[in-house]
């Protein structure tokens, strides 16, 4: 007698999926792992952030993956990590983004049109995609400290 459940032939995902993120939200299978590694040696998996500015795509799920299966590795040989997630909120990308969405085609247009709005547009664009992305990232089961990321435009990140 087997203790595992039989696996269809064409199982639904994504049922799966949520099952087993209940699963951990309901044991806090993540807050038992730090607490049982607190005190371990120190890992720390610095990445560059990835850019707030539209939902995640395939090429940056497969470094967020790679970069939760190397913090996992670490936490199973015990290692205490710091799980901090970031977020680039600056540059080129956001601002095209906005412009965009803005209707906007020229630098000019954006000083008409404002820059302290265009800023604000900027920063809402990065508020409202970084949220987006944190989402995608827990649905990849990545685990990560969501309530410490970091984000470039704040002043303790540029402090």
């Amino acid at each position: 007698m087997s203790s595992y459940d039989a696996v269809t032939a064409t199982p639904d995902h994504i049922a799966l999926e949520h099952r087993v993120l209940a699963l951990w939200e309901a044991e806090s299978t993540f807050e038992q792992l730090r607490t049982q590694n607190a005190g371990g040696a120190p890992y720390s998996f610095i990445d560059g952030p990835i850019t707030a500015n539209n939902p995640m795509g395939v090429h940056h799920a497969w470094g967020r993956s790679l970069k939760d299966l190397m913090q996992r590795h670490r936490a199973m040989r015990g290692h205490e990590l710091r799980y901090q997630n970031g977020f680039d909120c600056q540059g080129l990308w956001v601002e095209v983004e906005v412009e965009k969405s803005l209707g906007l085609n020229s630098k000019q247009e954006i000083e008409e049109y404002g820059l302290d709005r265009f800023a604000r547009a900027c920063r809402d664009r990065v508020a409202e995609y970084s949220a987006i992305q944190a989402r995608q990232s827990q649905r990849l089961g990545q685990w990560m400290d969501w309530d410490r990321s970091y984000y470039t435009m704040t002043d303790p990140n540029i402090a």
